[in-house]
């Protein structure tokens, strides 16, 4: 198996400060953090989840789930194609075996990655042990090193610390899009005084502050660091977009050069410029947007 040094992610990832009127007459600095080049392939937080659990596998097949353009089930593929590992996907929706393969698991696939389709009650189900156990074997991936739906457990959430860390006195605010929650735990957990950590959710549902104290708690013990979230700006769910989110990112690019994908990126750079308006930071505020990850090309 290929060390994860070999593949030379760029840590810590470039923060650099932009120019934007809208941010500006409200005298909001805009910082980027541009988890997006860590490495071509193993992108932003993807990078920062599965190297722990890349490293803790130590060579055994990697089992993980996700629905049908999971980021974290391309990523999962990919690691797997560079380092040299087995990969199993179990994707949400049974009904989807039966059909073409969309282009993200069209991608997976092509790195090597074997999928098995699970219907949707027992995707669910998933965390339950013996519902796990039934999985593992119809996919004939007993004895494979497991991670869950979006990479997100302790092993990851402690390396995100890391994100945290790096952003330490550079900016009061830090925002984030949020699936799984598990960047966000640990982001927060790695901010210094004086810096808090929003949380802009992809999903609708209202589950994930339960979830991120969860994860905290797994990872830490307890509590960590002071996080919000905004559930506002979901665009109607995962996966959802409309004309105007579009017509947003494509101007954020024009104005930036920075591509910005739409499914997670986008909502949280929307969120954030809505609560500039809102003037929901002071005067003088630095605010640091995580670039979590670029558009999917096949």
């Amino acid at each position: 198996m290929t060390s994860l040094d070999a593949l030379h992610p760029r840590l810590p990832s470039p923060l650099r400060e932009v120019a934007d009127d809208r941010f500006g007459r409200r005298g909001v600095r805009l910082l980027l953090k541009r988890d997006d080049l860590i490495h071509p392939e193993l992108i932003g937080n993807k990078w920062r989840k599965l190297a722990p659990n890349l490293t803790a596998a130590a060579g055994r097949p990697i089992v993980t789930f996700g629905g049908a353009y999971s980021n974290h089930l391309r990523a999962t593929a990919a690691a797997g194609r560079l380092l040299g590992l087995s990969t199993i996907g179990v994707v949400r929706g049974e009904e989807l075996a039966d059909r073409p393969l969309n282009p993200s698991l069209a991608r997976c696939v092509a790195d090597g990655m074997r999928l098995h389709f699970v219907d949707r009650a027992t995707y669910r189900a998933k965390a339950d042990r013996a519902t796990l156990a039934a999985v593992l074997r119809a996919a004939d991936a007993e004895g494979a090193y497991v991670v869950p739906e979006g990479g997100s457990n302790a092993p990851a959430v402690r390396a995100c610390r890391a994100l945290g860390e790096e952003l330490r006195g550079r900016a009061e605010a830090v925002a984030i899009a949020c699936g799984t929650g598990g960047t966000l735990a640990g982001l927060a957990a790695g901010l210094g005084p004086g810096q808090r950590a929003l949380g802009i959710p992809v999903l609708k549902g209202g589950f994930l502050h339960t979830g991120i104290r969860r994860l905290q708690e797994a990872a830490f013990g307890g509590p960590r660091g002071e996080w919000d979230l905004d559930e506002r700006f979901h665009f109607g769910g995962y996966g959802r977009t409309t004309p105007e989110l579009h017509g947003f990112a494509e101007d954020f690019e024009e104005r930036h050069g920075v591509r910005v994908e739409r499914l997670y990126v986008a909502k949280m750079l929307y969120g954030l410029l809505h609560l500039v308006d809102e003037g929901a930071f002071p005067e003088g505020t630095a605010v640091a947007a995580v670039i979590t990850g670029t558009p999917f090309t096949v």
